[in-house]
């Protein structure tokens, strides 16, 4: 595989295989050593296991795989990939201070860490707010009520967002 790029891993056909793999990975009794044929081995860090734990689960599941090396720091394009914004709204939260970015030259780099920390911390809201309507749409009783109700109240809710 290429390292500098992204590549999908389709599931092997017998997907049965992976089972014992899954529950050795999700195993939480001490650290796991990769050993070849001939003997070398290597103790598997933290951090490759639970990549490892996600793409068997995945595969065993039947869906592919996809690996897509990040940089720390990352243009304005590839954040917004990461976000699933376009880049003219990650211009804008990076302007807006929702972001904190540097500019080491004439462009603007984004640190990973910090991106990651912004879209947990939308989920979050996002999280909150659903749970909020859901709290009033039941304290009014609206689960009787038509579609357009709820189109109506989660309209209001994305307002409170913005």
């Amino acid at each position: 595989m290429d390292t500098t790029s992204e590549a999908t891993i389709l599931p092997p056909r017998d997907v049965d295989v992976l089972g014992a793999l899954e529950a050795l990975l999700a195993s939480r009794g001490g650290s796991l050593r990769v050993i070849t044929d001939d003997g070398d081995g290597a103790v598997l860090p933290d951090e490759l296991r639970t990549v490892l734990t996600t793409a068997v689960s995945q595969m065993r599941r039947g869906q592919a795989v996809t690996l897509a090396p990040r940089a720390t720091r990352l243009t304005t394009q590839q954040a917004a990939e990461v976000l699933g914004v376009s880049r003219p709204t990650l211009i804008k939260l990076l302007e807006g201070g929702k972001i904190p970015y540097e500019t080491p030259n004439r462009h603007r780099r984004i640190r990973l860490v910090d991106l990651l920390a912004y879209r947990e911390t939308r989920r979050g809201e996002r999280r909150d707010a659903l749970g909020e309507l859901a709290r009033d749409a039941q304290e009014l009783g609206l689960y009787d009520e038509p579609p357009e109700d709820y189109e109506a109240a989660l309209k209001g809710a994305r307002h409170k967002l913005a």
